[in-house]
């Protein structure tokens, strides 16, 4: 990781910092201020994910330019994912003028000039992929364009991309890396994002929404545009459906809540947290996959004595050979 706080340089070299090291680290920018404010109070932060760059700024008004003399200057040929967390982005490209708003996502060709304006201040994920990564230079409608990341493949886009972020420079690259090049492929006409790619996006998605009691089949399949039967393809293959893994995290928050020392929550209060609205149902569906009621694992964990194993781990003991 590395980041960039230009912050912390004197209030009257901001700017140049900002145009001739933060401007030129990625692709060759041209800034130009806006805004008669004093400094230039910007961060960068950076990550790497193999050969894809992911980037966390935080910006001031500006026009940015990467013309003709930008592009002869630029050392390798990319698309940028733009996704805009905060402020509003105007783009010129690729014959195409939009305005990106915050939870929207555009897509640049380094290889062509763009120009963006920004008049308040911002904050975006910007991530990098090379043309090499998505089977060469793009051709495609969709550069320019202010693309929806609520739904369809923008939001496996997005989700991506949040996941991804969050990984900091640790964990599993290539997978992910090959993962969030084809959802842009897609985004770019090229094929539908693959069964685990979309997995990926919907179980991020299922990860930071557990607790929502309406989470099912049909929430998922209208935040993502697709059809049930597309969502349980994404699973098939895997060792189990969507229902069985929206259960199974459930259930496992709520074990990691019973074994908390810290938690001082009721059982009944931890269930509805974790999407268990009905306490006899979740005192069945624990049961059977820990084998033990709800209380009982938490005076296990209480008094020290060997934690239950899970449904997965009795099943696994039950067929293996004596």
């Amino acid at each position: 990781m590395t980041v960039w706080d230009i912050s912390r340089h004197p209030t009257r070299e901001q700017f140049d910092y900002w145009r001739e090291v933060i401007c030129q680290a990625f692709v060759p920018l041209a800034p130009t201020r806006t805004a008669a404010e004093p400094g230039f109070a910007a961060r960068v932060e950076t990550r790497a994910l193999g050969a894809v760059n992911r980037a966390r700024i935080d910006s001031r008004p500006q026009l940015t330019a990467h013309g003709p003399r930008e592009i002869s200057r630029s050392a390798g040929e990319y698309v940028f994912v733009n996704l805009q967390l905060a402020g509003s982005c105007r783009v010129r490209h690729n014959g195409v003028e939009s305005v990106v708003e915050p939870g929207r996502f555009v897509l640049l060709d380094t290889a062509e000039p763009y120009y963006l304006r920004f008049d308040e201040p911002w904050r975006m994920l910007s991530f990098r992929v090379p043309h090499a990564h998505l089977g060469g230079r793009p051709q495609s409608p969709a550069l320019g364009r202010a693309m929806d990341g609520s739904g369809g493949t923008g939001h496996v886009v997005t989700a991506l991309m949040d996941a991804l972020w969050q990984l900091g420079d640790s964990g599993p690259s290539a997978d992910l890396e090959q993962s969030f090049a084809s959802a842009v492929g897609a985004v770019l006409g090229g094929p539908a994002p693959a069964p685990d790619d979309l997995r990926a996006a919907v179980l991020r998605h299922v990860a930071a929404r557990l607790g929502d009691p309406g989470l099912s089949v049909r929430s998922v399949c209208r935040r993502f545009a697709i059809s049930p039967r597309t969502l349980h393809s994404a699973f098939e293959g895997h060792e189990s459906s969507f229902a069985a893994t929206v259960r199974r995290l459930r259930l496992e928050q709520c074990a990691r809540a019973f074994a908390d020392p810290a938690e001082t929550a009721g059982i009944t209060a931890i269930a509805a947290r974790h999407g268990y609205p009905d306490p006899a149902a979740f005192s069945r569906a624990f049961r059977r996959e820990y084998g033990m009621a709800p209380r009982e694992l938490r005076e296990r964990h209480r008094i020290g004595a060997p934690g239950a194993k899970t449904g997965a781990q009795r099943r696994g003991e039950a067929g293996a050979p004596s």
